[in-house]
């Protein structure tokens, strides 16, 4: 798993059978992501990888991802649903998310058309942090097995690439993880399909060999 932020930009995050090769996600968007991580840099965030994405914190507080999928590139805030969202560019990641909220970006010129807006998200999310305000979250509507919702708290990246899934594609691997009755034998199922997961992609689907734009 990538540890390094440039060699996430280089070579993806690891994660999926895509990584390390010219048809890895994240090479479609590396300008974009290079000015997203500027942009974070300069409101003062500390910079790490975490579940071999860029993950930016204060004071050892997860506060955003940078990160890429199929479709577009964006910012994930862990806390979003605390936002404002005055400017209105934050999205659910999913219907039925409650804490993360994503900015999405299909072109680099709305970054550089809204890099002040999304500095006044990032400045409110630290204030969200310094006044130590957690998300109340309500039972998930969705029969999520207990073994992936464990697999989210440790992986948020997986939860929000879950999320931005179509509701069949969620509801197809829900029924595939929940079907074994011994717990091992459904988190086997969660960790064959995590590479699919994060790749956009449905239980059927077979991996996407797109040709990459940079």
């Amino acid at each position: 798993m990538t540890t390094n932020v440039d060699t996430y930009l280089m070579e993806g995050c690891g994660r999926c059978p895509l990584g390390g090769t010219a048809d890895c996600k994240v090479h479609k968007w590396t300008s974009a992501l290079e000015l997203l991580r500027a942009i974070v840099l300069d409101c003062g965030l500390i910079e790490e990888v975490k579940w071999g994405v860029p993950c930016y914190t204060f004071q050892n507080a997860n506060v955003l991802l940078v990160s890429a999928f199929n479709e577009y590139c964006s910012i994930s805030f862990f806390k979003g649903s605390l936002l404002s969202n005055s400017q209105g560019l934050l999205e659910k990641p999913g219907p039925n998310s409650q804490a993360a909220r994503l900015i999405k970006f299909t072109n680099i010129e709305k970054i550089r058309s809204h890099e002040a807006d999304i500095k006044t998200c990032i400045f409110e999310a630290i204030e969200v942090e310094k006044a130590g305000l957690k998300v109340k979250f309500q039972k998930n509507p969705e029969p999520i097995p207990e073994e992936l919702e464990k697999k989210f708290e440790e992986d948020p990246v997986l939860k929000t690439a879950f999320e931005s899934l179509t509701p069949g594609r969620q509801r197809g691997y829900i029924l595939h993880f929940s079907a074994p009755k011994q717990s091992k034998t459904r988190v086997s199922r969660i960790e064959k399909c995590i590479g699919k997961i994060l790749n956009g992609e449905g239980l059927n689907d077979k991996y996407s060999r797109k040709k990459s734009i940079r």
